[in-house]
């Protein structure tokens, strides 16, 4: 029997399975994000930063007697769903580099996890990464510009934020990867994807804005279906439930490519012995 079988008896011997795999991954991040308070801190400061910065300049667009600007929270609004995008495929791609540079990745898939097992530990840790965030900014939002986004989008705030979230791991798998079979010298992909994408998402205008070609490349991408219902919503006071819907069927649809470029780019990484030759 290979060794790569007697170690998976081995640990379904010992009680092991999918559950147990999937938290032990999870754990493992979880120890290695709270054991250091920058790593802690770093996740709230950007948020924090992006909240006041557009907060003073809504309160400038306000004394400008911009109507747009009036509706409530409207660019805050923005930058915090924008960055719950942000942080989910950060929370996905950084995850998976992490084991990268810690050149761990030839001694987790030497025991019995399974690469979805990982996929799946990756996404449970980007959304913890993710509420840490959000959460730290749009609390301090409160004291600092008098603004709640619970109050603002009231049960709608879940919806949005789901729809950017589930977007932000099919990126972050997509970059995870490329970063896996190109080496670490792609790692810089986890941010220039991002600020590729945020011209044509419609983040803090309509899409109606972009050019001819542009506008069919924002219909590819979920968020900008959640920044124009997010638009509506706030300005109008209309809930476009079929702009919803288009967000997370493109939600899975993203999700099914990512997966499966993920599957293809590990196994002929594997196949090629990257896994143990990590690098630049």
């Amino acid at each position: 029997m290979s060794r790569r079988g007697r170690a998976g008896d081995a640990g379904g011997g010992r009680g092991g399975g999918f559950g147990r795999r999937f938290a032990a991954m999870f754990l493992r991040h979880v120890y290695l994000l709270t054991s250091s308070w920058p790593r802690v801190l770093e996740l709230v400061y950007w948020p924090t930063v992006q909240v006041v910065l557009w907060g003073f300049i809504t309160l400038y667009l306000m004394e400008a007697n911009s109507a747009l600007a009036r509706a409530s929270g409207l660019f805050l609004s923005a930058v915090l769903l924008w960055d719950t995008f942000f942080r989910s495929q950060l929370g996905v791609s950084l995850s998976f580099m992490e084991e990268m540079w810690a050149r761990n990745l030839a001694h987790l898939f030497a025991s019995p996890l399974r690469p979805h097992e990982l996929v799946l530990s990756l996404y449970a840790m980007s959304l913890v990464r993710t509420l840490i965030a959000i959460g730290g900014a749009a609390t301090l939002a409160v004291p600092i510009h008098a603004f709640n986004i619970a109050l603002t989008l009231g049960p709608m705030l879940v919806v949005f934020f789901a729809a950017n979230l589930l977007f932000g791991w099919a990126l972050g798998l997509v970059v995870a990867a490329l970063v896996l079979r190109l080496g670490l010298g792609a790692e810089g992909l986890a941010w220039a994807l991002v600020f590729l994408i945020q011209p044509v998402a419609a983040v803090y205008y309509p899409v109606e804005v972009l050019p001819a070609a542009l506008q069919q490349a924002a219909a590819l991408l979920p968020p900008s279906y959640v920044f124009e219902g997010m638009r509506l919503l706030l300005i109008e006071g209309r809930l476009e439930l079929s702009m919803l819907a288009a967000a997370f069927l493109l939600d899975a649809l993203w999700l099914a490519v990512a997966g499966l470029v993920f599957a293809w780019l590990f196994q002929s990484a594997r196949k090629r012995g990257l896994l143990l030759q990590i690098g630049e």
